[in-house]
């Protein structure tokens, strides 16, 4: 029965919908109906994408829940979708991330209630739909359109220098997304198809590769951030409203990371290659010295910013470290742990992140303030929301037993067979990560309350303590038994490392 729906459709065009319909209850007294409505669609949109997981088949790397209709036939472009073991966790995490978002806007968004929750619900049929294109140009209006929505989010309901954080957004992602625009077609007229599957098998000369690798570079670097295209993401962080920086640092960071599992690697593999150094370096680089720059912030938000460039470090580090394992060791074996692990630092990412933030949004809630200098002693006031909020700061410095253990250990081990002094550096993480996310849960935390503000804090409420908890259910889930996840993605890094091998020269 379920194979016989399109479910990809469902999953994609329901919060659209359902966000256009949230659209017609924008006057101030129809806001409760409003959330209600929004509330509704969001949970429907995930519940949507369970049987895309209870319905998956592990065994086969073969695209899944495959729809097609022609779209525009004189170009050959197509309404094409499809999933398999690295887009699938991706969609139900970016469904279940705007249930949380819509949560906690509840009561806390007065201004136009009605747009924002809608803003989130557009913006998640969009962030589906770039997981489940299997046609470029898809992909691409979906890639570009999904910045609307965020632009608005960021500009109407964002802080005091919201105008200048939109506009560098927009810019920086926009430009880069052109040179991805310019490959595609390049390709399309030398194989007359915009099927991202086509790309992946059409012959391509080692200067055509490098081009195509470094536009792709261009567009995808700028959205992870790697860096130094990295500093519009602090200030978009800064001036979002919490909503905003949950979905930015949950999914919309992956997009940059799933683009190059899903083109640089299967269709520039040569190139890939030849350039893995300069990727390791700026991996690392990200690693390393943007931890450092963490160390220093004064505001909760760009600390958590730039940590979250850091973590996105080791995804890139792990995609692109697989050519030195194969040519140190001759074994794939190392390379399916380093692209698992990369993969499983996604996920996990998209739960630490958007908890840390959710945290900071709960405190400035009350007292209007993201700088560190002005908590301290909160413990004494707030201990439950303290509870959680030790456990998702030491989630983010890689605790064992949580989910952002799993996938640093997974791509630091298999460093470890491609070069030591990588491996080196990329575990300095659990060193630095640490030193910054414990230094500021320490400043914030504990001691002694620092003010009257403090003082006067309430603990978390009701709906504060549903949104925290499952995220803490996710993130001891994940880092306990991460095996179901790693089960659905086998075949499909297994297909990928065929496909990397597979000299197209």
């Amino acid at each position: 029965m379920l194979a016989d729906l399109p479910l990809l459709s469902l999953v994609i065009w329901t919060p659209i919908i359902g966000g256009l319909l949230v659209l017609f209850f924008s006057k101030d007294e129809q806001a409760p109906l409003a959330r209600i409505i929004a509330l509704a669609v969001s949970v429907l949109t995930f519940l949507l994408t369970i049987p895309l997981w209870t319905g998956f088949d592990n065994s086969t790397y073969q695209m899944q829940f495959v729809e097609y209709v022609s779209w525009i036939p004189t170009f050959n472009i197509n309404y094409h979708l499809g999933i398999d073991g690295i887009s699938m966790p991706l969609i139900l995490l970016t469904a279940f991330s705007t249930v949380l978002v819509v949560i906690a806007g509840w009561d806390v968004i007065k201004y136009r209630p009605a747009q924002y929750m809608a803003a989130f619900l557009i913006m998640d049929g969009l962030m589906i739909g770039v997981f489940c294109a299997l046609d470029s140009i898809l992909f691409y209006v979906l890639w570009e359109a999904m910045l609307i929505p965020m632009f608005l989010i960021i500009g109407i309901w964002g802080g005091e220098r919201r105008v200048y954080a939109t506009i560098k957004f927009f810019l920086y992602t926009f430009l880069g997304s052109v040179f991805m625009l310019v490959a595609l077609i390049y390709m399309y007229i030398q194989s007359g198809s915009f099927g991202i599957l086509d790309m992946q098998n059409m012959p391509l000369g080692m200067t055509e590769q490098t081009l195509i690798f470094l536009a792709f570079l261009i567009a995808f670097a700028v959205k992870v951030p790697m860096w130094p295209v990295h500093t519009w993401l602090p200030d978009a962080h800064v001036e979002a409203p919490t909503g905003g920086s949950v979905i930015l640092a949950a999914i919309m960071l992956k997009m940059g990371t799933y683009g190059f599992v899903r083109f640089s690697l299967p269709i520039t593999p040569d190139a890939s290659q030849q350039l893995d150094w300069l990727m390791i370096t700026l991996s690392l680089i990200a690693v390393v010295y943007i931890a450092f720059v963490a160390l220093v912030q004064k505001d909760m938000k760009k600390l958590i910013a730039y940590s979250s460039i850091a973590h996105m470090g080791f995804v890139t580090l792990g995609f692109f470290i697989i050519f030195a394992i194969l040519e140190n060791t001759g074994s794939t074996q190392g390379m399916a742990m380093a692209i698992e692990g990369a993969l499983v630092q996604m996920i996990s990412h998209g739960f630490i992140s958007g908890a840390m933030f959710l945290c900071v949004g709960v405190m400035y809630d009350r007292m209007h303030s993201r700088q560190i200098a002005d908590y301290g002693g909160v413990a004494n006031t707030m201990p439950i929301f303290a509870a959680f909020m030790v456990l998702f700061a030491m989630a983010n410095a890689g605790l064992p037993g949580t989910s952002g253990f799993v996938g640093e250990f997974m791509v630091i081990l298999a460093a470890f067979k491609a070069n030591f002094w990588i491996a080196f550096l990329a575990a300095t993480t659990l060193i630095f990560g640490a030193a910054y996310t414990l230094w500021m849960v320490k400043r914030v935390l504990f001691g002694e309350v620092a003010n009257d503000n403090v003082a006067a804090l309430k603990d978390v409420n009701k709906r504060e303590f549903f949104l925290l908890g499952v995220l803490a259910v996710a993130v001891l889930a994940l880092g306990l038994w991460p095996a179901p996840l790693l089960d659905v993605m086998h075949a499909t890094v297994d297909h990928l490392i065929e496909q990397v091998m597979h000299s197209k020269l």
